[in-house]
């Protein structure tokens, strides 16, 4: 469980080490690339002021994210179970996400104004796919023998859903979802720098606005440290849910 820990935290501080390194080496000054501390300095001092709009942001990408799984996991089921839904409504979803957000957000903003309710849209317009995809991959994966034992034991539809294919789909489906918490946090950033008073989005624009790049690096770094937790709160469920998996019983081997 340690080591869980420590390399990630040696693979920051080397980052941090890296980031001083070059600003020493290459002598860019301060209004460019901000020293470490510097950035600290100002993530202690306007600590409040970052954790109001990281909460905002945080909220907008749980909102998303919870908004695709609520549709994406029942939307991936039903294309397994019917091909004729799978040839006509995929072609459509592989479509969608082929144009690009930041065009389609303005849209959005428009419709919708600028609450919090477009956000949570925009996030999940870019997190509802991998979902999709990997409850598909998840429920096409389970052993034909599993399928042929619970029809010999004249097991229903249901029960063989419940105890054979969504447990053996569910490592599919939380590689999906660990993947759609980090695209929802974009998609809220993007939603905020469309049209937003508030938010970690909207604080990036600002500080781009007024060449503040110390505030602009504290931004990144809190959007780092959302990314962080919201990833391994995904993989806490994971373990939470399927502890039988050799994925999460691998990780508890090495650890």
């Amino acid at each position: 469980m340690r080591a869980n820990w420590i390399y990630p935290t040696a693979a920051i501080l080397l980052c941090i080490l890296l980031w001083q390194l070059s600003i020493s080496v290459f002598n860019f000054p301060p209004y460019l690339v901000p020293p470490p501390l510097q950035v600290l300095e100002r993530l202690y001092n306007n600590a409040g002021f970052l954790l109001y709009h990281s909460w905002i942001t945080t909220i907008e990408s749980l909102g998303g994210f919870f908004l695709s799984i609520v549709i994406g996991i029942p939307l991936g089921i039903l294309l397994v179970w019917s091909r004729t839904l799978d040839r006509a409504i995929m072609p459509l979803l592989v479509v969608s996400q082929a144009f690009p957000k930041v065009a389609i957000a303005p849209l959005i903003i428009i419709w919708f104004g600028l609450g919090l309710f477009p956000k949570v849209l925009i996030a999940f317009s870019v997190a509802f796919f991998p979902i999709v995809v990997s409850t598909i991959a998840g429920m096409r994966s389970v052993d034909s023998d599993m399928n042929d034992l619970a029809r010999s034991m004249q097991a229903s539809a249901l029960k063989t859903f419940l105890r054979i294919r969504l447990p053996y789909a569910m490592p599919q489906i939380f590689s999906g979802l660990k993947v759609a918490i980090a695209f929802a946090t974009v998609g809220a950033v993007v939603g905020e720098w469309v049209g937003a008073e508030s938010g970690l989005g909207y604080l990036l624009l600002a500080a781009n606005a007024n060449l503040d790049t110390t505030l602009l690096f504290a931004v990144l770094v809190a959007l780092m440290i959302i990314g962080l937790v919201l990833y391994y709160a995904v993989e806490i469920a994971e373990k939470i849910m399927i502890p039988w998996h050799i994925s999460v019983r691998g990780d508890e081997r090495t650890s």
